[in-house]
């Protein structure tokens, strides 16, 4: 075991750049909206933060950017230990090329093969590596700006164009936690995004198909809390079992367990880039719902 990753990362199955595999490519902005029927409201960063709700163009750019910015320092051959069998090269493979296969899909409406993506193949050169991340994001927003509500081809069906900013977006922060962890940097993230990534990751699994045992047992509820000051509701999240499926709301509850800390630290933690009882948690009650969930919910 590498000091600080769980013995069993579930983050990124199946190699670089395989379709559908690191988070699968679909969310919803949150259970209290269908899906693909979220307006669309896009608000300017302000003074350095991520206005809510996201600004999920805005904020895809940067992180793309911060992404850049941590291999470009490093040697591209690093193991990445949260996602087994990969370097950093192999990260940067699949980022800049799910970020182009998106933006073709965008752009053509169906569906597109990942493999032949225009594009898609990563420069040999590091530095030329680098350049090619970085120029996949704004690909995918350019496409996104023509027609915001176009419908397009996704998992879950047709969906505006713009649903694959959100998907893309958490994509890289949690690939950039990745990396920062690979090569021993400090991984920061703003509370806002990290919470709406703790959201997209909730839809994930709500949205999958019935499974047993269900993530959270039928009439259990497990309450999640930022501890970042300035988040309100959006910090908070009370997951409930319902038969083999996961239902979740923004709430504040009294759950069988609680887990308290940034929402940050969460959102390492239920995609398993931390484990489930690192000292930055604070596991209160029934300590085994919550090892529960992170079992359960790998995808």
């Amino acid at each position: 075991m590498v000091a600080g990753v769980p013995e069993r990362v579930r983050g990124c199955p199946g190699g670089a750049g395989s379709p559908g595999l690191s988070v699968i490519y679909v969310t919803v902005l949150g259970t209290a909206v269908s899906p693909g029927t979220e307006p669309w409201h896009p608000r300017p960063s302000v003074a350095g933060r991520y206005a809510h709700p996201v600004d999920y163009a805005i904020a895809l750019v940067e992180q793309g950017r911060l992404l850049a910015e941590v291999v470009r320092a490093a040697d591209p051959a690093t193991a990445v230990p949260t996602c087994p069998g990969w370097t950093l090269r192999q990260l940067v493979t699949h980022v800049g090329r799910g970020d182009r296969w998106a933006a073709a899909i965008v752009e053509s409406g169906g569906p597109v093969e990942l493999r032949a993506v225009p594009d898609g193949r990563t420069p040999d050169d590091p530095a030329d590596a680098v350049r090619w991340l970085l120029d996949g994001a704004p690909l995918l927003v350019d496409n996104v700006a023509v027609e915001p509500q176009k419908p397009v081809w996704t998992f879950l069906g047709p969906r505006p164009a713009r649903f694959w900013l959100r998907r893309r977006l958490h994509e890289s922060t949690v690939h950039r936690a990745d990396a920062a962890l690979a090569t021993g940097v400090p991984y920061r993230i703003e509370p806002e995004l990290a919470a709406d990534g703790v959201s997209e990751f909730l839809d994930l699994v709500a949205l999958r198909p019935q499974r047993h045992p269900a993530p959270v047992a039928d009439g259990v509820a497990l309450h999640l809390h930022a501890t970042d000051g300035d988040l309100g509701p959006a910090g908070e999240w009370v997951l409930r079992g319902d038969g083999s499926t996961l239902r979740w709301e923004h709430a504040h509850a009294k759950g069988a367990a609680a887990v308290r800390a940034t929402a940050a630290d969460l959102l390492l933690a239920v995609t398993r880039r931390i484990p489930g009882d690192d000292p930055r948690l604070q596991v209160l009650g029934e300590r085994a719902v919550w090892t529960g969930f992170l079992d359960r919910v790998a995808y």
